[in-house]
């Protein structure tokens, strides 16, 4: 990575008119809709470019502790908990553990399509004065100690440029900002195949073996439903790879087959299939001069239980006190290395955690023994405590874990 000119002090009347906005976000999922409500909310001008004109289907359907908690100090809770399904219990790779004897005692978590999550958090940061703008493509980018120049080609398909003094990377996986910035990134390789989708059926017309939750040595299947006639489809098909090519419809109906033993009724898909898979990537640096990542864009992993969700909602509050704080001309460069300080060491545990789990779901035959053995441990209240503080997002890495 090149080296990048040190910060310079903002102005906060001079400097930032000369700017389209003062903090630009890519990505329009959770965690740039929540940055850009936390930024809008402290007076900064945020401007949240995402390059879909419809939100996409997310294999997240899980809020856990930490997500309830942070949507409740938000004051979101209680208009998503109306439509939420509850979930008196949590696991650990698919062994149960006892909120019950944790003390204090977390959450319940709850299921809710990650899509309705993100209208409610593009409806709060609208109301606090942020302003999305979708169809708008990230291109490049370049940065000076002054600011960034981002490149953006917008719905009629010209490129543009647009001036901020601070850009945040929330683009997923396989982020722009991240490359663009050069931000280099530690990976591990998939070994799972997934599909999700909404499909349109009648949950009462549905096979048993289709409603649910199903663990096979095969792989994993969930099928919820998550609105009037919308049933929510996930496949993970352990040892597989997936085949080049969107996935399709016939595709997901033969996974679901190989995973049920039946193929789901369903009179079609209100949008095509989404692969996932358990590939793990985190960003060596969530800072590169005026550009930081949060979400997907830092962390990447296996969909499960909710963690990587938690963490993307606390990557934006503690972003979004960071940088207004630097629009204000208040931050030294030492406040906003302590991003990653702070969060590095979060989105390392994470990915630890989740392929712990992964760990534990096969090949069955060899992990067997592992599980009947966690689950002996998990009887232990020290135990019990330990993995559900992990899996509802509420522990701290320990020390060194950066």
């Amino acid at each position: 990575m090149s080296p990048i000119d040190p910060v310079s002090p903002v102005s906060p009347v001079n400097l930032r008119t000369a700017y389209d906005a003062d903090v630009v976000v890519v990505g329009a999922g959770p965690a740039g809709l929540l940055l850009a409500a936390e930024l809008a909310g402290s007076g900064v001008r945020a401007l949240v470019l995402e390059r879909d004109a419809e939100a996409r289907v997310s294999p997240g359907v899980a809020l856990n502790g930490s997500v309830v908690l942070t949507l409740e100090r938000l004051g979101l809770m209680e208009t998503l908990r109306r439509e939420a399904v509850p979930l008196p219990r949590v696991h650990f790779g698919l062994l149960w553990v006892d909120l019950d004897r944790v003390r204090p005692r977390p959450p319940d978590p709850v299921l809710l399509p990650q899509s309705r999550l993100e209208a409610v958090l593009a409806e709060h940061a609208a109301a606090r004065g942020a302003v999305v703008r979708r169809g708008h493509e990230v291109l490049g980018l370049e940065q000076d100690g002054e600011g960034v120049a981002v490149e953006v080609r917008g719905p009629d398909g010209e490129p543009q440029v647009v001036r901020a003094l601070f850009l945040v990377g929330a683009d997923g996986p396989e982020s722009v900002v991240r490359r663009a910035a050069g931000i280099g990134v530690t990976r591990t390789a998939p070994t799972v195949s997934g599909l999700v989708a909404d499909a349109e059926a009648d949950p009462a017309a549905l096979a048993p073996e289709h409603l649910g939750a199903a663990f096979s040595a095969a792989g994993l299947y969930m099928g919820v439903p998550v609105g009037p006639r919308k049933v929510r489809l996930m496949t993970t098909e352990f040892g597989r790879r997936a085949p080049d090519g969107a996935p399709t419809r016939d595709e997901l109906t033969a996974a679901v087959a190989a995973l049920t033993g039946s193929e789901p009724k369903v009179e079609g898909l209100y949008r095509p299939p989404v692969r996932y898979d358990d590939r793990t990537a985190l960003a060596d640096a969530y800072r590169s001069g005026r550009v930081f990542l949060a979400g997907d864009a830092a962390h990447t992993h296996y969909p499960l239980g909710g963690l990587a969700l938690g963490a993307a909602l606390a990557d934006a509050v503690s972003l979004g006190g960071t940088l207004a704080a630097a629009v204000r001309g208040e931050a030294s460069e030492g406040l906003l290395d302590s991003y990653h300080a702070e969060r590095h060491p979060v989105g390392r545990r994470i990915i630890t955690v989740t392929r712990a789990q992964s760990a534990l779901l096969h090949p069955l035959e060899r992990v067997g023994p592992l599980r009947e053995l966690f689950g002996e441990l998990l009887g232990l209240g020290s135990a019990n405590e330990h993995l559900a503080r992990a899996v509802s997002g509420l522990e701290s890495p320990g020390p060194g874990a950066g």
